[in-house]
């Protein structure tokens, strides 16, 4: 017998936007223990840094919402189709 394996997979779309917030909370850790330490600021690399991931995350973002719109919209005109099918094999007729 095959034992099913009910854990819900997550996409690579999913674990690359975890891994960013990830990246900026670790990065953001780090620069603050330097610049407590040692009285610096990373300026250009904290805004590089986050520009890089904060697009990164918003771009995932975006393709998320464009591929759950476009499956909405599949759904709809296959629901479309499928009532299109329904009326047309119903001719009418009683009996």
């Amino acid at each position: 017998m095959k034992k099913r394996n009910n854990k819900k997979k997550i996409k690579a779309l999913d674990l690359y936007v975890i891994f960013s917030i990830t990246s900026l909370i670790i990065y953001t850790i780090v620069s603050q223990i330097i610049a407590v330490k040692y009285a610096m600021t990373i300026d250009t690399l904290t805004t590089c840094f986050f520009s890089f991931f904060g697009g990164e995350i918003v771009t995932c973002g975006l393709i998320k919402i464009f591929k759950l719109r476009d499956n909405k919209q599949d759904n709809k005109q296959d629901n479309n189709n499928e009532l299109t099918c329904i009326n047309l094999d119903n001719d009418g007729a009683v009996g």
